[in-house]
């Protein structure tokens, strides 16, 4: 079985002469190199990743806190230049990314001028009920 960096060239692997690479351009992950068979057929090999890398299945990580109201709970209009101002509107969705600045998505029973029922609104424009 032979082992190979990963830069080498898979040709030079084949015929034995992969040489090593200078510690300070090693790649840090290696593969696996091997023929499929023993016989005198034609050399095919077999590359596989090292199992090193392979993040374990024991690690469970934590979902970050959903924040804003959850969905489908309602919430009243503290934006005073908004249509809905002091109205109670649904909530349809909450964006999760970091940074957004309207995340809330409201829907309302009553269209505006533009027959526009939903509008984003952020976290400290709501009101939960």
């Amino acid at each position: 079985m032979a082992s190979c960096v990963a830069s080498t060239s898979l040709s030079s692997v084949a015929s034995g002469t992969a040489s090593s690479l200078p510690a300070a351009n090693a790649v840090t992950s290696r593969l696996q190199c091997r023929p499929l068979s023993s016989s005198s057929a034609p050399l095919r090999l077999c590359v596989r990743a090292a199992d090193a890398a392979a993040p374990t299945a024991d690690a469970s990580v934590e979902k970050p806190k959903p924040i804003g109201p959850s969905r489908g709970s309602k919430v009243k209009i503290l934006r005073l230049e908004s249509y809905w101002f002091n109205t109670v509107g649904t909530v349809v969705a909450v964006d999760q990314a970091p940074g957004v600045r309207y995340p809330v998505v409201v829907r309302f029973e009553k269209l505006n001028y533009a027959n526009v029922s939903t509008n984003n609104y952020g976290l400290d424009e709501i009101s939960q009920m």
